[in-house]
């Protein structure tokens, strides 16, 4: 039997830090579902990757709430907000802007796409051209973007919330793996619970939308502490040979065409510290690599035979030992 992973030293701190964490994501959570009913989990799942830095796909049908998700995301948060609406006749200044002549300077002027924001809804991403969508490879991995020659910094956080409708393929286009190797996560929203659904339409049918009264339970200094606090959860030895175990298992099956990069087991480890910070831990646990491997490294895979990503991802959790 394995030692357990040892815990950093206590630290009072960094305790009442985690605390308030807590307090804090927890009010967040609730205050979204005052607008997307009876999906916490979701939401939760959706604000530990934005915690940890990263960006979110998700793949549903039209009509389940994802647009409205990123508005009260943005909303609550105090974070500025755009919205693309990816189609094929985009192009990449589109998206991240353009040098423009300024006839009174008698210079070139570099004026800023919709990409210079916080959280950014990248609609439907998928109809829009690979060239057009390679304009989101940069910044979505460095924070930053190229243009002629030039690079302008964007402030941060900047996080990239993508939709796709996994029925429709007439007039779409295959996401690169590069593409889908920068998405922390892939989930669905799913249809909610019957129950909610009717709290939906209340909430709903009023004469006033809801989200335009959704007020910010923290500010954007505050979320960016949050993702400052990320790097600071402590992962033990044997939690991280955990984590690389469960990426080796995947590259030496055959079944495996694509299995996952050095960059998935870091977003996966990142997203672990985010949900121990949830938990009100300041270490990470195997559970928080479990609970959240499906969707951190199904979509980046690709497995012959009849296994979903989620399946596979699960039968290769039961087949790594675990840490005790």
């Amino acid at each position: 039997m394995n030692p357990a992973p040892p815990r950093p030293p206590a630290d009072p701190e960094r305790a009442a830090q985690v605390q308030r964490f807590g307090t804090e994501f927890r009010a967040v959570v609730e205050n979204i579902g005052r607008v997307i009913k009876g999906k916490d989990e979701v939401i939760a799942k959706v604000l530990l990757a934005m915690t940890a830095g990263g960006h979110v796909l998700l793949l549903d049908v039209p009509g389940t709430g994802k647009t409205m998700l990123a508005r009260a995301i943005a909303a609550t948060v105090a974070c500025r907000f755009k919205r693309i609406q990816f189609t094929p006749d985009l192009l990449p200044m589109d998206i991240t802007g353009t040098n423009v002549f300024n006839l009174r300077a008698k210079a070139f002027e570099f004026q800023p796409g919709p990409i210079f924001t916080n959280i950014l809804l990248a609609d439907e991403i998928n109809r829009a051209t690979p060239k057009t969508q390679s304009a989101l490879l940069e910044v979505m991995a460095e924070g930053q973007v190229t243009v002629e020659g030039h690079t302008h910094r964007l402030p941060p956080p900047f996080q990239v919330i993508a939709t796709m409708n996994p029925l429709d393929h007439q007039g779409t286009y295959t996401l690169p793996a590069a593409q889908l190797d920068r998405f922390t996560m892939q989930l669905s929203m799913g249809f909610p619970p019957p129950e909610a659904e009717i709290e939906l339409l209340d909430v709903h049918l009023g004469a006033r939308k809801v989200i335009d009264d959704l007020q910010s339970i923290i500010s954007h200094e505050e979320f960016l502490a949050w993702q400052a606090m990320v790097p600071q959860i402590f992962i033990a030895e044997q939690v991280k040979r955990y984590l690389v175990a469960i990426a080796t298992q995947m590259r030496g099956d055959s079944r495996v065409l694509a299995p996952p990069s050095p960059r998935a087991v870091l977003m996966l480890a990142r997203v672990a510290q985010a949900q121990a910070l949830a938990a009100g831990r300041d270490y990470v646990s195997p559970v928080d690599v479990q609970v959240l491997a499906p969707d951190v490294l199904a979509h980046r895979l690709v497995v012959s035979g009849d296994d979903t990503g989620h399946a596979y991802v699960d039968e290769v959790l039961a087949r790594v030992p675990v840490p005790a």
